[in-house]
């Protein structure tokens, strides 16, 4: 069974008012066993933040409707928030992690009350911008939702946004080199327009990158990558001006309230990502090593940012396995401190 859900969400941006989220559900054929389906709540990797992308609207990648149909026929329900502002009023506050927390929260609540038969016990699962939004969802529950049961998290290609991941991003940017991935700059300059009024993009964006950046309102992030790989666009050609002061209040936004987990967390990581870099998925798991996470960390050389996330379920569907029967994952974070 397939169903669009509306919900009501708190605003991640005021932390008070209350907004309409959009969403699915997911339920497997058949009787759902005692106690309802293991319910998994999923979040998307970055589609953009025009209302006609949300994902249940526009449907879902052809990869993320297999990675999820992997998890239907292991028994699994799935809700799937398309987060706050996308598909619904307000702008989508792109890879802002407490909005998205607070999307995802507010959805396991709605669909948990509703009568669907799906059970109190509740998994994440999350890819790129929805590994973030996910791993901010186990951080924030613990004082927005902690009657929630979250029993662990799996995040493939996670961001990890700090002041020493900035500047690391920086030293291995090619500012003269052809950038396909300049889309993500310009919805990352969406987030601060959102928190500072005064902040005007043109500022920043050249005349000839300039039509390209203001597309990202309507169009889709698939398209908007397509056009700036076409464009042929360098760093140096899009920006007149260095947005990097600008991008590191958004980035702040962008982070986790606390690394300190009371639930597992697997992360898949693919040794050939450019879209989230090893080193940054690196720092994030020895951060959350270090603050006392129970991590399970895979590394997979020779994939990419998305084959990542089907590969990954030969490790991640035994670690949810194991994290909804107990007891709780194994970590490996002394190995994580001998590489």
């Amino acid at each position: 069974m397939n169903l669009r859900i509306l919900y009501s969400a708190t605003d991640g941006l005021t932390g008070t008012k209350i907004v309409p989220v959009s969403g699915a559900l997911y339920l497997p054929p058949g009787d759902a066993p005692q106690g309802g389906w293991p319910l998994m709540a999923w979040t998307h990797g970055t589609v953009g933040i025009a209302d006609s992308c949300a994902p249940s609207w526009d449907g879902r990648q052809t990869q993320d409707e297999t990675y999820l149909n992997r998890f239907l026929s292991e028994g699994y329900a799935v809700v799937a928030s398309d987060y706050q502002g996308l598909g619904t009023k307000g702008t989508h506050p792109y890879l802002a992690t407490r909005p998205a927390a607070y999307s995802n929260l507010d959805a396991i609540t709605a669909v948990q009350r509703a009568g669907f038969p799906v059970s109190q016990k509740v998994g994440l699962f999350g890819q790129s911008q929805g590994a973030g939004a996910a791993i901010a969802t186990a951080a924030y529950a613990h004082a927005y939702a902690p009657e929630i049961a979250i029993v662990g998290v799996i995040a493939t290609g996670p961001p990890y946004f700090t002041p020493r991941a900035i500047a690391a991003l920086e030293r291995m940017r090619e500012p003269d080199k052809p950038d396909p991935f300049l889309g993500y700059s310009f919805l990352a300059m969406t987030l601060v327009q959102l928190e500072q009024p005064e902040f005007r993009m043109h500022n920043y964006v050249s005349s000839k990158a300039m039509p390209l950046a203001e597309r990202v309102a309507n169009t889709c992030y698939k398209d908007i990558k397509a056009q700036v790989r076409d464009a042929q666009l360098t760093y140096n050609q899009a920006f007149k001006a260095s947005p990097s002061e600008a991008l590191v209040a958004a980035f702040s936004a962008m982070g986790y309230p606390r690394l300190d987990l009371s639930v597992p967390i697997f992360i898949g990581t693919g040794g050939k990502d450019r879209d989230t870099p090893p080193r940054m998925q690196t720092a994030l798991v020895m951060g959350l090593c270090q603050a006392g996470s129970r991590v399970q960390a895979h590394y997979y050389p020779e994939l990419n940012h998305r084959q990542v996330v089907l590969a990954s379920t030969v490790d991640s569907i035994p670690f949810l396995q194991t994290a909804f029967t107990g007891p709780p994952p194994e970590g490996n974070c002394a190995a994580q401190a001998n590489h």
